[in-house]
């Protein structure tokens, strides 16, 4: 992480816990003036900015075990925190389950950012690029409230992060995703994301979308997910636009309804570099420009 200092000059106490128990101890009790860190990164970038202030006690993860694998079972594809977004990018397991995800994965920062930067701590900001791909997929969180392993669907625990509800030291430990069972052999998926940013590549996104839905032999959409973030903004599920497509036939024609419900649906917000308008105009096209490619391949 560097050398970092806080605001007055001196240098945060690091501390390293080796359980989740004990971080959620050290966190309980230095409250506010603490912060939980792995890579750094996000945090770093908030503090070079001036966005973020400096902590007192810098609460290093990584020396607790059992939080950086990527696991396979019958029941779930498992994600420790601790896992680095480089590693997502090769992962067998999560190219099988959730590509999306992968892809996701594969879009952000510059790769020294990825191999420090981890899947909780981009999830933990509550504005991370992983989060519209991994709600597309109905991802569930696994968090520890410093006597138990609590699992909330995460489009609740985003919920409970947006209003204030989630506990300051609640510590984000794991993310299940459910592989995606097929009900007919005849039918294909569909698993997109996709990321539009103020440059080419290794840049800050403005607007993130992902999809995932089933396709039938006859072009119609089942399991339909499409969900859309970027920036500091709050990703969120795009629930209009899945209802405009869940159970119907592909056809050119419905794309220009579908603009409309993704730009009417996504709550976002002007910053220095994008307007509002903007944001949803582009949301609305990369969904459906996105679609009409994948769409045209099969046809």
């Amino acid at each position: 992480m560097g050398v970092i200092r806080e605001e007055d000059g001196r240098l945060p106490e690091v501390i390293q816990p080796h359980s989740l128990h004990e971080a959620w101890e050290r966190k309980t009790a230095f409250g506010d003036s603490s912060r939980y860190v792995a890579g750094g990164t996000l945090l770093r970038t908030g503090w070079e900015n001036g966005t973020d202030h400096m902590p007192k006690q810098l609460i290093d993860l990584r020396q607790i075990t059992n939080l950086g694998d990527i696991t396979l079972t019958e029941f779930h594809l498992s994600l420790g925190a601790l896992v680095p977004l480089s590693q997502c990018r090769s992962n067998e397991h999560l190219q099988a389950v959730a590509p999306a995800l992968q892809e996701a994965a594969r879009c952000i920062a510059a790769p020294s950012v990825r191999n420090l930067a981890t899947l909780g701590g981009n999830i933990a900001s509550g504005f991370g690029d992983i989060l519209p791909a991994l709600l597309v997929y109905d991802a569930e969180l696994i968090s520890f409230d410093g006597k138990f392993m609590t699992a909330l669907p995460l489009i609740e625990w985003l919920n409970n992060h947006w209003s204030g509800i989630k506990p300051a030291a609640d510590l984000v430990a794991e993310i299940r995703i459910s592989p995606t069972r097929l009900e007919s052999p005849l039918m294909d998926r569909l698993e997109i994301f996709r990321k539009v940013g103020r440059r080419e590549a290794f840049t800050p996104s403005l607007v993130t979308v992902a999809i995932s839905a089933s396709i039938d032999e006859e072009l119609r959409f089942r399991e339909v997910r499409i969900a859309a973030g970027g920036g500091s903004g709050r990703p969120q599920r795009l629930s209009r636009a899945e209802v405009m497509l869940e159970g119907v036939r592909y056809t050119e024609e419905l794309l220009a309804s579908l603009y409309e419900g993704v730009e009417n649906s996504f709550e976002t917000y002007s910053d220095p570099f994008a307007s509002e308008l903007y944001k949803k105009k582009t949301a609305g096209n990369l969904v459906v420009s996105e679609l009409w490619k994948a769409m045209n391949i099969r046809s």
